[in-house]
């Protein structure tokens, strides 16, 4: 991607007085929300590709790194990161069973 021809994230959202969780999700997301979605998405997997194609040849100083910390925290040693899809899904299946 050039700098010219990036794509750029879009702010044009209204806010509304609907409930923090609409049960009709067809009118939970924008025009708007969804081109953010895809250009966070198209983007992050162009920044996926460039980091395997770094590992895979001498590393490159330019382009995407992947962050390491050199002195992790002894807190975060059991962390489990959270499937916030599944979290979703339970969520949502707990909202019906009520």
């Amino acid at each position: 991607m050039t700098s010219s021809s990036a794509p750029r994230m879009v702010n044009s959202y209204k806010r509304t007085s609907s409930p923090r969780s609409p049960t009709n999700t067809g009118d939970l997301f924008t025009p708007a929300h969804e081109e953010n979605v895809r250009f966070i998405h198209d983007t992050w997997q162009c920044v996926l590709r460039d980091i395997r194609s770094t590992q895979n040849s001498e590393r490159n100083e330019r382009g995407p790194q992947e962050y390491v910390e050199k002195n992790p925290n002894p807190n975060l040693h059991s962390f489990t990161p959270v499937d916030l899809s599944d979290l979703k899904k339970r969520n949502t299946q707990d909202a019906k069973k009520s």
